[in-house]
């Protein structure tokens, strides 16, 4: 899941997309609406965090701009006004939530996960693939009933490739939504990553389900089914 956290403020922004990443979200921030808006051209995002106050461009205007786009993208607004009259301004240039500062981390986590499930392909309650199974919401991953610990980044990875089990994932497509749009990593690090996975998906079993299709990406599931 990729999100985009709009905010001026350096520290709410590093606040809120550190508490994501930690919920492994993939998370780019604008400081601005025009980078905003020209993110959102480009990338696919899952949810946009969009502050009301904001230099040049303000929350508002990016909403309805995305809005005018017939961009589905679900979008929750923050601001520090907790007028009535500020929260119908929002929620009628297209936001579909809209959350006061300060808040608890905890209520915005929660509001996101909402408008995720709410969104046009909202994510199912557990994935499987064969005897491998993986529950987005309790992050429980276990394999033939063997309970499986990952990271953060493990767990994007994986929940990425069990959205989309057998098929074959570009290393590109992969990078877009487990890593952010600035990521500055080496060029092995998707490799890296995937050796992980095999480390804890696969080798401790007698199916392998994580295969290479070289010179391409990666692909999830039963070889004999792909």
């Amino acid at each position: 899941m990729r999100v985009l956290v709009v905010e001026d403020e350096k520290k709410v922004a590093a606040f809120v997309a550190q508490g994501l990443r930690e919920q492994s979200y993939a998370v780019d921030i604008a400081p601005d609406g025009e980078m905003a808006l020209d993110l959102a051209a480009i990338v696919d995002y899952d949810l946009i965090i969009l502050d009301v106050m904001l230099p040049g461009i303000d929350g508002v205007a990016v909403c309805q701009r995305l809005r005018d786009r017939k961009s589905p993208v679900p979008v929750l607004m923050l601001t520090a006004r907790d007028a009535v009259e500020d929260r119908v301004i929002g929620l009628d240039s297209g936001a579909d939530d809209y959350l006061t500062k300060p808040f608890s981390f905890v209520e915005l986590l929660a509001r996101v996960r909402a408008l995720i499930r709410r969104s046009p392909s909202p994510p199912v309650a557990k994935l499987v693939v064969e005897d491998l199974q993986l529950d987005p919401i309790t992050r429980r991953v276990s394999r033939a009933g063997k309970p499986i610990h990952l990271s953060a980044r493990e767990f994007a990875l994986l929940e990425y490739l069990m959205r989309h089990a057998y098929q074959v994932i570009p290393r590109t497509v992969l990078m877009a939504h487990v890593w952010e749009f600035d990521f500055e990593g080496g060029t092995n690090v998707l490799e890296v990553y995937v050796n992980y996975l095999r480390n804890k998906v696969d080798r401790s079993f007698g199916k392998r389900l994580l295969h290479t299709v070289r010179g391409v990406g990666y692909r999830l599931g039963d070889e004999d089914a792909l």
